[in-house]
């Protein structure tokens, strides 16, 4: 907050299209690209998640002078046409239609799939750890796979690692768990330290193909926001100091040991403090939720799995939380009749 309030009383905004670089936007992207690997060197600050993804895909297009793109089934990359363009739930895409050409789709996990990636594929772009599918981590060397046959057809590897970014999965990135290098990735939610802010980052190489052909192949008037980069700075400085990433997993560890001995629970699936509890039931999920609610616990469903619900707590959450938390949701699951 301290850091937000600085930055308002300096200046909030100095002009549009980022023609005037900013000092929080250089010491955001300076610190950023120093946890990432070397051809990760370049930020492009947006305003959102779904910007974020809108952004990757077009970076890809133009780069690889393709123009298909593949994504998988039950992903969520964002609610804007593009985005929405690349999901396979047609509940959530028909009210919307004509949506753009061009989107293919692949089975998270399934290494036969990647055949489908070819020389007409601009970019793949997957989630390492599928969020609303219902928390589902990748196999052993289904990403090693994907990032082969990438290479060998020259499209470019996105990872959205806007719902598994900063230490949600037990490592400051996901795909850094998987030792998997992508071309690009995009950031949002935890990025902005609760202000709205996203980003792609990528190498400078690939950023460049935006300057010419044409000029100005992707701008944004409040993208990098000097108060949300201030923000950013100080969340991820916060984040990097107190140590909560490292103890993630067990943290996990003790709402996973504790929910699973239930009788309804049939499976935890998790990703560091991304994870499903696993009822087994259609609709299950949401009324679990629901009744949560009124035991002042906080959960959350998946768009693609009425099954199960989400456990995604802050990462300083305490040893006395996680119990008092699940000794709620043992109680709801008590009551639920299966």
């Amino acid at each position: 907050m301290d850091a937000v309030v600085r930055q308002v009383e300096s200046h909030m905004h100095l002009m549009v299209y980022g023609e005037v670089i900013q000092a929080p936007q250089v010491e955001h992207a300076t610190l950023l690209t120093s946890l990432l690997p070397e051809s990760l060197n370049s930020v492009y600050y947006v305003n959102s998640g779904s910007e974020a993804n809108e952004a990757a895909i077009k970076l890809a297009k133009r780069a690889t002078g393709r123009g298909e793109i593949i994504s998988c089934y039950n992903c969520y990359h964002g609610s804007t046409q593009g985005v929405m363009s690349l999901m396979t739930d047609e509940e959530l895409k028909r009210s919307f239609r004509p949506l753009i050409p061009g989107v293919s789709h692949i089975r998270f996990n399934s290494v036969d799939d990647l055949k489908s990636i070819n020389t007409r594929t601009a970019a793949v772009i997957i989630e390492p750890v599928q969020g609303e599918a219902g928390i589902i981590p990748p196999e052993s060397g289904y990403l090693e796979a994907l990032r082969k046959r990438c290479d060998e057809v020259g499209a470019l590897l996105i990872f959205d690692e806007i719902q598994t970014g900063f230490g949600r999965c037990g490592r400051l990135f996901a795909f850094q768990k998987y030792g998997i290098i992508p071309d690009i990735i995009t950031l949002a939610k935890a990025l902005g330290g609760g202000m709205p802010l996203g980003a792609l980052v990528a190498s400078g190489e690939l950023m460049e193909k935006w300057q010419y052909n044409p000029a100005l192949g992707h701008i944004t008037t409040f993208g990098g926001h000097p108060v949300s980069c201030a923000a950013a700075l100080a969340s991820l400085r916060v984040l990097l100091r107190e140590g909560w990433i490292e103890r993630v997993e067990e943290k996990s560890l003790r709402f996973a040991e504790k929910i699973k001995t239930h009788p309804a629970v049939r499976e935890i699936r998790s990703s560091g403090l991304l994870m499903a509890v696993e009822l087994g039931r259609p609709g299950a999920g949401e009324r679990a939720v629901r009744l949560l609610l009124e035991e002042d616990i906080m959960t959350d469903w998946f768009l693609s799995s009425d099954t199960a619900f989400r456990i995604a707590p802050p990462l300083c959450i305490s040893e006395e939380e996680i119990d008092f938390a699940v000794e709620k949701i043992l109680r709801v699951l008590d009551i639920m009749v299966f």
